[in-house]
C-alpha cells in the first residue's frame, strides 16, 4: 500500500486526553482552539468539545 495515498482518519479525543498525549495541560490545548491552531469539534448534543490526534501529532512535529 502506497503511504503517499493512505486516507488518514480522524482520531478525536477529549481535551484532557490531548493534553496527555502533547504532554501539556488543558488550558494550552483550549489556547490553541483559541488562537486557531487546532481545531477544536463540539460534540451534538453535549457541550463537550473533542480535537483529533491527527492534528496534534502535526503540531508536534519539529520543524526544518
Amino acid at each position: 500500500m502506497n503511504t503517499a495515498n493512505a486516507r488518514v482518519y480522524p482520531r478525536y479525543v477529549s481535551l484532557a486526553k490531548g493534553a496527555e498525549f502533547i504532554d501539556s495541560s488543558v488550558r494550552t490545548i483550549r489556547r490553541r482552539i483559541s488562537d486557531g491552531t487546532i481545531t477544536g469539534y463540539r460534540v451534538p448534543g453535549c457541550r463537550s468539545i473533542r480535537v483529533d490526534l491527527n492534528e496534534l501529532e502535526i503540531l508536534m512535529k519539529p520543524m526544518r
